[in-house]
């Protein structure tokens, strides 16, 4: 299996300033031997490192860590989206790296909703569509969600990923599933968006564990809008960890994906990261 959406950190290499507000179990380093071994006893072999910080340095240690280790299949990388010339340069810079295989911005944790809708951001996110490499894009809040729809139609060749569904109101009342529902059909009906089926838990009660009956009605709902051939899997260790742990959150994920059809089980265990992602074999 590949594991879509790992994080590592090392606060001596990048700042994290997030973490400083984060549960303190997250502020430690956090290693990539450390993620393997929670991961890999639920059939994680391979996996796609994920942006934590807003730096270029954490986007050199990141490419670092593929560069070295086998285990890792490519990086989502942080480029400056406000700031289209370093993102020129750097593309032009990161297309002969064989690691690299897309960008992020943490753009959930922007004041502004909207930030991403800026005249710059447009313009950077211009130069990631014509340099082919997908963007993962983060929404807690249904107006991310809308400004994905202008995105995904005003850059009709570039691939967005969706992480986490786009927070799926796991526990929160029926109003809340349904908006959520509706505007993932929406998003699905663009045929440049695929989503993660990854960071799902509850969000009603805190370290509470999701329950397999409420991981199948996630997975029922992204399948219903996106199909298996449009969906990856990801354990977002080790923010995991802060809800339900890693053990909980991937047991009702794996088991969930087993009880599908081989087809698409197979699809979200590995075959769609690796064609958006264009992972080696």
């Amino acid at each position: 299996m590949i594991d879509a959406h790992l994080h590592t950190w090392d606060r001596a290499r990048s700042r994290y300033a997030w973490l400083d507000g984060a549960p303190a179990q997250l502020q430690a380093d956090h290693s990539l031997d450390q993620g393997f071994a929670a991961l890999t006893p639920f059939g994680v072999e391979r996996a796609v490192l994920v942006q934590a910080d807003e730096t270029l340095a954490e986007t050199a240690y990141l490419l670092e860590l593929v560069a070295v280790d086998a285990r890792l299949a490519g990086a989502v990388v942080y480029l400056p989206l406000e700031d289209p010339g370093t993102v020129a340069a750097q593309l032009a810079t990161l297309a002969e790296d064989p690691g690299f295989v897309g960008v992020r911005n943490l753009t959930h944790d922007r004041p502004d909703p909207d930030w991403v809708l800026g005249a710059e951001e447009r313009r950077s996110i211009g130069l990631i569509e014509a340099a082919g490499v997908p963007l993962d894009y983060v929404a807690v809040l249904p107006r991310h969600l809308e400004n994905l729809v202008t995105l995904a139609r005003e850059h009709a060749d570039l691939t967005f990923v969706l992480d986490h569904l786009g927070t799926a109101p796991v526990g929160l009342p029926d109003d809340d599933w349904s908006r959520w529902q509706g505007q993932l059909a929406e998003i699905a009906a663009l045929p440049n968006v695929v989503a993660k089926v990854s960071g799902i838990y509850r969000r009603d009660v805190a370290e509470a564990a999701v329950t397999p009956e409420q991981m199948e009605a996630v997975l029922g709902a992204a399948l219903a809008a996106f199909g298996a051939d449009r969906l990856l899997l990801g354990s977002d260790w080790p923010v995991c960890t802060i809800f339900s742990g890693a053990e909980a959150t991937m047991r009702a994920l794996v088991d969930a994906v087993a009880a599908l059809p081989a087809a698409q089980a197979q699809a979200l265990r590995s075959g769609t990261a690796t064609r958006i992602y264009g992972l080696a074999e």
